[in-house]
């Protein structure tokens, strides 16, 4: 296993939509290790193939450090309902940058497994959150993006006055 360097924002690859995962192989199991070690490198509770420059459907998710680890291989939220929930969300790659996101309480999420085989699965509370963040950055959608037009703007201002 190892860590892979993260992208940052704004590193024009974390608005590419990635690439369907065709190929359930070896390569694929050392990806999703890389990734669960990058993201607890980073700290991180979630990441995505694309955070490390991989333009492919795969996200990890492991909320609390004796939790189970998610492993979403071309995933998709095929129902979103419930009332809307406020979460804290960041991203790996713009560290220390947060903001509260608006999204569905509960959601059905279709993916597949290490195997290929296809999953479906229902999610609520701020784990739905965190599958929606991810798999928004696997369709190319920067959790930024979520905010008003104002909290983008000023949340940018701040973040690319401490890059530099």
């Amino acid at each position: 296993m190892t860590v892979r360097p993260i992208l940052r924002y704004p590193d024009p690859r974390l608005a590419m939509p990635a690439a369907t995962v065709e190929q359930f192989d070896l390569s694929l199991r050392h990806l999703t290790d890389d990734l669960l070690e990058t993201m607890l490198a980073a700290p991180g509770i979630g990441i995505t193939a694309p955070h490390v420059g991989v333009l492919q459907r795969v996200s990890v998710i492991r909320l609390e450090p004796h939790a189970p680890v998610l492993i979403h291989v071309n995933p998709s939220v095929i129902e979103a309902s419930g009332p809307l929930q406020r979460f804290t969300e960041g991203s790996v790659s713009m560290p220390g940058f947060t903001e509260e996101v608006e999204r569905p309480g509960r959601i059905r999420l279709r993916y597949q497994d290490l195997d290929g085989g296809w999953q479906e699965t229902e999610a609520d509370g701020f784990l739905a959150t965190c599958i929606q963040h991810e798999v928004d950055q696997l369709d190319g959608i920067f959790w930024t993006r979520r905010l008003s037009r104002l909290k983008r703007d000023r949340l940018l201002r701040k973040y690319e006055k401490q890059a530099g």
